[in-house]
């Protein structure tokens, strides 16, 4: 009974590191594997985010060629010399894209607030979203 206790006891002490260290987004095994991994992400978009989500990709790898597709918390993300700086994500009426604390962005320039960008929702993903959208990409991967 006391070798059962202890097992249990070990197994609850190591579990919690175990869960923590699996469910933690780690490095993707390069360009390729995680690009595939994102793109499988978006492929499980329900309609009509899925073709928002190619259409969304194929912007930031055109836009931001430096910043390398990985998967992130279970969204499509794109990470900069190994730090995720956007993703997005399929809600339940619109497709939310976002930046993180690592795509360092800056207050606008005479801007009477102090609130800066940092994520966005749509529904569609027309010609002026794209290219709003491009313009922010190539500031925050150079």
């Amino acid at each position: 009974m006391a070798e059962k206790k202890a097992a249990k006891k070990a197994t609850k002490t190591a579990n919690p590191a175990a869960k923590k260290a699996a469910a933690r987004p780690g490095p993707s095994a390069g360009k390729a594997g995680g690009e595939a991994a994102a793109l499988a992400k978006i492929a499980a978009m329900p309609a009509p985010y899925r073709a928002m989500g190619e259409r969304l990709h194929a912007l930031i790898m055109r836009s931001a060629p430096a910043l390398q597709p990985t998967v992130w918390y279970g969204m499509p993300a794109y990470a900069k010399v190994g730090k995720t700086v956007c993703f997005f994500r399929a809600d339940k009426r619109y497709i939310t894209f976002g930046f993180t604390q690592e795509a360092n962005l800056t207050l606008e320039e005479g801007a009477p607030h102090q609130l800066i960008e940092s994520a966005w929702y749509f529904t569609a993903l027309d010609d002026a979203t794209e290219a709003k959208l491009s313009a922010i990409l190539r500031k925050v991967a150079s």
